[in-house]
């Protein structure tokens, strides 16, 4: 039966197609509802309806491209994210075709939308002295700061995804024996990352305040509920323009909790850490997304170029030898007959 009503298509859409067919991790879903949802509430502001009336008509290609720029223009994202973005659309729309026979030109133009290209941009990363400005940035005397101080601190150790980090529960934070903290991260992929003492000290202390059963979040709102992913972006960046204030430095840099991912990368490979580890320590599906960090890191690289044995090539013009340029000058000569 052909689908007229959005609302129908998109209860299909999460419960039978992603979480049935698909079993896609509980991030992973996440990531396609924040989508949905801020094209839903886009598309609402553009045409001054509530999003429980919108049809699929109401989002068509024009209105998809405009959504695109807005992310970049509007809300800062990054080409990256805007493409995240765009990939969950396209799956939407890719599972709405056969179902909405009556919307096919339409879904064919917002299927032919292309990826922005991203080019071989380097990653940003904070050093010493900007992380310790950031953490320092909460105001530790609220309950606010001292949630936002704990959970910065352990992006930065651990560097999880935004996602894996909203959506940790008490029962995934162990503080005690064999802390660690642990996560479903991208294709349901399980992993550990063990905590430092330091780290450990003030998660007691934040998990001791914070309360709660084995199921609630370790970060949540005032009111209990798991904070969004845009929520733990926007409390980066308050805190990262505080402590711009006392680090010149940050300035210069847009830090959000992917920042504090590649910081920690960046901690790692600076100890020491192979590459291999550091991308079971994120998460990565191969070293090789790993090696970027390499590309990032200055003091690497100058550390390899002083152990290179430099060429004994004096300084200075380089002059040929008479014979040579007495050579050259006889070819500007014509042929004696």
């Amino acid at each position: 039966m052909a689908v007229t009503d959005l609302a129908p298509l998109l209860q299909r859409f999460f419960t039978e197609y992603l979480i049935t067919e698909r079993a896609l991790s509980p991030n992973t879903i996440i990531s396609y509802r924040d989508t949905v949802r801020l094209l839903l509430l886009f598309s609402s502001d553009r045409t001054g309806r509530r999003p429980a009336r919108l049809t699929l008509s109401d989002l068509d290609a024009d209105t998809v491209k405009a959504f695109l720029i807005d992310l970049e223009t509007g809300r800062g994202n990054t080409t990256a994210t805007r493409n995240t973005r765009l990939a969950a659309i396209h799956t939407l729309f890719g599972y709405a075709f056969p179902l909405a026979p009556e919307h096919a030109q339409s879904i064919a133009r917002v299927l032919a939308i292309p990826a922005k290209k991203t080019g071989d941009t380097l990653v940003d990363f904070l050093i010493p002295e900007e992380i310790d400005a950031l953490l320092a940035a909460p105001d530790r005397t609220t309950w606010h700061g001292r949630r936002d101080h704990a959970l910065m601190l352990l992006d930065v150790v651990t560097g999880l995804r935004v996602s894996e980090l909203a959506g940790l529960t008490r029962t995934d934070l162990q503080v005690n024996a064999g802390p660690h903290v642990s996560c479903i991260g991208k294709g349901r992929k399980h992993r550990c990352v063990p905590l430092k003492p330091n780290t450990i000290a003030v998660m007691k202390v934040w998990l001791a305040e914070r309360g709660g059963t084995a199921t609630d979040p370790v970060f949540p709102t005032r009111r209990g509920a798991p904070l969004s992913t845009d929520a733990v972006e926007r409390l980066v960046a308050k805190h990262a323009s505080t402590a711009a204030d006392v680090c010149a430095s940050l300035t210069a840099k847009n830090v959000t909790p992917h920042t504090l991912r590649h910081s920690c990368a960046m901690n790692l490979l600076r100890s020491g850490v192979d590459t291999s580890v550091i991308a079971l320590w994120l998460g990565h599906e191969s070293p090789e997304y790993t090696k970027v960090y390499l590309h990032a890191d200055m003091t690497i690289k100058e550390q390899a170029l002083a152990r290179v044995t430099p060429p004994g090539t004096p300084p200075g013009r380089y002059r040929a030898t008479d014979a040579l340029i007495a050579f050259l000058n006889e070819l500007s000569r014509p042929p004696s007959a």
